[in-house]
């Protein structure tokens, strides 16, 4: 019998179309809609984002308006919610926080199980403004150091990323800080077929639910090689050490040194190379110009000596470039953000991503079911 072709990873395989967001290979741009994502986050709020992502199109303002009202009354922590999180010992990852929550969120929600567009766009829209208070809650939760704290209240007359910000630590950020974040919020929105997505993908075309196929896309995002490398980022920052009182020129130099020694024992190293993007990830200008910002913002230009190191050095020795994760890590660490908590964010981002998917996939379905090669041993029998 002929050798079959297998396709580790899918890697390669096309399978299925989509329109809600294709890597331009002429201008090397990450398109969501058609609009290259530079662009949307260098103009848009996050929330026309996800308007756009669901819709197809960017929002009017009167659309806008209607929208920003439906996700701020629903920003506040559900206190059942409230009460499962709380049961959660604090050692746990902040990622099973968020997988656990979207599914209380999903049991409880009026519409569980209706699957028309109409109620999964209503379980989006509710999904999207929850988010944020689990993530922030649940940071707040773990310096309370044994004691009981409150969330903080959202505020409806800040937007979706301003208010994040206060949730999660009760004070209103200056607007450098929430337009960085804005920007991050944007750039991980959505990335066409990545392997939380085709979770969500291959659990909807089961005609599961939507908070189903988003809690399966959690566990799939939480894993170090997709969404939990912007972690692994800020440990390798922490291994090499993070010295403010340390020049540019100083942490460039011991980064670089770093580097050099891990690529020669073979050590994996997060946050460089992607298997889309063969000349850089296009999102990283946009995330890496944020994050020069809060640089300046923060005065911790060591930050940036250690950032520049260990592309140098990665450049240098394998012609490999950064990804998204790695200027984000550094990025949420200034804000404030535990490093735990970085791929919540990723999931607060995504959600858009995810849910936009699982409305394409039911409306032309087909069930995902791959076929596999065997090699075990053959067919034998009792004695």
């Amino acid at each position: 019998m002929a050798e079959q072709d297998i396709k580790k990873g899918l890697d390669g395989v096309v399978v299925d179309y989509t329109s809600v967001s294709k890597v331009n290979p002429d201008t090397n741009s990450l398109l969501y809609r058609g609009y290259p994502v530079q662009e949307l986050a260098a103009r848009c709020r996050f929330e026309e984002v996800a308007y756009l992502l669901w819709n197809g199109e960017l929002p009017t303002d009167e659309q806008l308006a209607e929208f920003s009202s439906r996700e701020r009354a629903g920003r506040a922590l559900d206190p059942v919610v409230k009460q499962v999180i709380d049961a959660l010992p604090v050692t746990s990852h902040p990622m099973d926080v968020c997988r656990t929550a979207a599914s209380v969120m999903g049991a409880r929600h009026p519409l569980a199980e209706d699957s028309s567009r109409e109620a999964n766009m209503a379980k989006a829209v509710d999904l999207f403004a929850a988010m944020p208070a689990v993530v922030a809650y649940d940071q707040r939760r773990r310096h309370a150091a044994g004691g009981r704290i409150e969330p903080v209240a959202p505020r409806d007359e800040l937007d979706y990323s301003a208010n994040f910000l206060w949730m999660t630590f009760g004070e209103e950020q200056v607007p450098e800080v929430v337009d960085a974040f804005n920007v991050s919020m944007i750039l991980y929105a959505e990335h066409s077929f990545n392997a939380s997505t085709f979770t969500a993908r291959v659990i909807t075309s089961t005609l599961s639910d939507l908070h189903s196929a988003v809690t399966g896309a959690i566990g799939a995002l939480k894993g170090a090689l997709h969404g939990g490398a912007n972690e692994a980022v800020m440990h390798t920052f922490d291994e090499i050490g993070i010295r403010p009182e340390e020049s540019l020129e100083e942490a460039a130099a011991r980064a670089k040194g770093w580097m050099e020694e891990a690529l020669a024992q073979k050590k994996k190293v997060m946050g460089f190379g992607h298997r889309v993007y063969k000349h850089g990830d296009s999102r990283v200008p946009t995330m890496k110009a944020a994050l020069d910002k809060m640089i300046a913002h923060y005065g911790r230009p060591e930050l940036l000596g250690l950032y520049n190191g260990l592309e140098s050095a990665m450049d240098e020795a394998k012609g490999i470039k950064p990804n998204l994760d790695y200027p984000t890590g550094p990025t949420y660490h200034l804000m404030g953000f535990d490093t735990p908590t970085f791929t919540p964010l990723f999931v607060a981002s995504r959600i858009t991503g995810w849910t936009a998917h699982i409305m394409e996939q039911l409306e032309a379905n087909s069930l995902i079911r791959p076929l596999s090669e065997y090699n075990g041993v053959e067919e034998r029998h009792l004695p």
